[in-house]
């Protein structure tokens, strides 16, 4: 029988085989799809790693030359790439050769804003001192000068700690918007000085805490009056104000016999002046009921000198 025939005599039966031929010919695919991505991975890899390279090298040719104009132009480049670290070194390098050009404001500028955005919010915050100081008059001075400010807020540390940047960043943010009342920066600089003083809120809160958990009760009722003195528009006024009362009480129950009679009755005051400054607060049941504990006490020691007296 030949090819023909043979082909011929089997046809009736080529139903059975076609599912399995569809299915080696999807495996084939299978197969090739899995090894072509794995092989454009490989490529794509390869072909990053050298673009890496060569713009290494190309960075490392910039630094070698010699000419300043050139570095400066390719220091602007980076720069609007936004591949500040690479501007940045080069600005530093050209700086004190344009220092007195036309091009130096812009390089000084572009300079500053370099450590900016790489977060070396110290090195900014003094070179764009140091802008204003060469360039007041300049139409960017505005926005450095709030750029300056906003350095000392990202440089605001945890409540925990020393609040010095903190402190100075309210004041640099109040001096711009003095001078610039109308700036469209305005409610930003409003919203980060609010920030900023609640930040120092917290501090002296966390203050006052830590004098009443180690049960300094005196220290800490005359820090908790300090910081709703120092904020009196704050929310948790009534709070700080419950909080001072407690301390108050309870420095009244550690004294010494002769002190009682006086200490509860700083009590009884402060909790009057709480009913005189919030007389809607949730927390004012809260601080009645010391109230009443410390007329009841101040009532038995008063029963018992009485006693003490008609004894004698």
């Amino acid at each position: 029988m030949n090819v023909l025939g043979l082909v011929s005599h089997l046809e009736p039966f080529a139903y059975l085989c076609r599912p399995f031929m569809i299915y080696r010919v999807l495996l084939i695919l299978l197969l090739f799809s899995t090894t072509s991505c794995t092989f454009f991975k490989k490529v794509f890899k390869k072909k990053k790693e050298e673009v890496v390279l060569n713009e290494s090298s190309r960075f490392g040719q910039v630094l070698k030359s010699k000419d300043y104009e050139f570095k400066l132009k390719m220091a602007n480049i980076y720069y609007d790439k936004k591949d500040y670290r690479k501007a940045q070194i080069l600005f530093e390098e050209v700086f004190p050769v344009f220092k007195g050009t036309p091009q130096h404001e812009d390089l000084y500028y572009k300079y500053a804003n370099a450590h900016f955005n790489l977060r070396d919010y110290l090195t900014a915050e003094n070179l764009f001192k140091g802008y204003i100081e060469v360039f007041p008059n300049n139409p960017r001075a505005e926005e450095v000068e709030y750029l300056q400010a906003y350095c000392f807020y990202k440089q605001s540390p945890k409540a925990e700690l020393e609040q010095a940047n903190t402190i100075k960043a309210i004041g640099m943010m109040q001096i711009y918007l003095n001078s610039h009342a109308n700036s469209s920066r305005k409610a930003e600089a409003e919203e980060i000085i609010l920030k900023l003083q609640q930040k120092l809120e917290l501090k002296e809160f966390l203050s006052a805490q830590l004098y009443f958990n180690v049960g300094q009760f005196k220290a800490a009722a005359l820090a908790y009056t300090t910081l709703m003195n120092n904020y009196p528009d704050s929310e948790k006024g009534d709070q700080y104000k419950l909080m001072a009362i407690k301390a108050y009480y309870r420095f009244a129950n550690m004294s010494i016999d002769d002190k009682k009679s006086e200490r509860y009755s700083k009590v009884i005051i402060e909790v009057e002046d709480f009913q005189d400054r919030f007389p809607q607060s949730n927390l004012l049941k809260e601080a009645e009921r010391y109230l009443t504990l410390s007329k009841n006490n101040l009532k038995n020691i008063n029963n018992e000198q009485t006693a003490q007296t008609v004894g004698k």
